[in-house]
């Protein structure tokens, strides 16, 4: 039987993506990177090779049926079969007043953070379910926005809400088939999207304030520890978050 593992990560050329798919290169993984730029999953895939781990970068865009399918084929073809898919990729919108929200920006959230991730869940059951061994594990991105909102964040806080439901109809539907499912909520890790935090962020009182971070490497322990679990054993949900981070009694 092969040892090979193998696992997907979407938004891999940065932030949490990045961090995460160098954690699963390090803990033993063949990674296969998607984003919408390739230098930077380029980048990355020299970084995992340089750990001796064979990387794939696949351009991707999430909220697009046939793109995903095109990924997922480069999977199947380059490696025979998928153990872990970390649904990662997701964009936010502008803090603009619910009734200004331009249509069009809700609906380019929601392909990205929601068709995207069921779209590539879809795409994992199928080659999970058929290939040998069967069976593996996805790991959605969360959020502390699947818990509760920011102001004015109602596009991507509405996505990250239905990233649960998703979670649970995926873990539920893939008991059959040993394929299990859970969900990292992350708080602050530090990255591009949140530099803007250390000069303050709009608070619920109306306030502007400064909110503290935490090393990305943290997610990435997490959800390689939620990946090394048999598959006979599952974290459905975890939330890694910075210690002082204004979520237990925000608002």
């Amino acid at each position: 039987m092969s040892t090979q593992k193998v696992a997907l990560v979407t938004g891999a050329g940065s932030g949490v993506g990045r961090a995460v798919a160098l954690g699963l290169a390090e803990a033993g993984y063949d990674v296969v990177l998607s984003g919408r730029r390739p230098e930077p999953l380029q980048a990355v895939a020299g970084e995992i090779e340089a750990k001796g781990r064979r990387a794939l970068a696949q351009p991707t865009d999430i909220g697009d049926e046939a793109s995903v399918a095109a990924l997922f084929a480069r999977v199947e073809e380059t490696f025979g079969r998928l153990d872990v898919l970390f649904n990662n990729a997701g964009i936010g919108a502008p803090p603009v007043e619910l009734d200004e929200l331009p249509v069009a920006t809700w609906k380019a959230v929601v392909d990205t953070n929601l068709t995207g991730a069921f779209l590539c869940t879809q795409g994992a059951f199928r080659l999970m379910k058929k290939q040998q061994p069967r069976g593996g594990r996805i790991i959605n991105n969360g959020s502390i926005s699947a818990h509760v909102p920011r102001p004015f964040s109602a596009p991507y806080t509405a996505t990250k809400h239905a990233i649960t439901g998703l979670t649970r109809s995926t873990s539920l539907d893939g008991r059959a088939h040993d394929i299990a499912c859970g969900q990292v909520d992350i708080g602050n890790a530090a990255t591009d999207m949140t530099v803007r935090m250390q000069a303050g962020v709009p608070q619920p009182d109306g306030s502007t304030r400064p909110e503290p971070t935490m090393d990305a490497k943290h997610v990435a322990d997490a959800v390689v520890y939620m990946a090394s679990l048999p598959l006979d054993a599952n974290v459905q949900f975890m939330t890694v978050m910075a210690t002082k981070m204004p979520f237990i009694g925000r608002g």
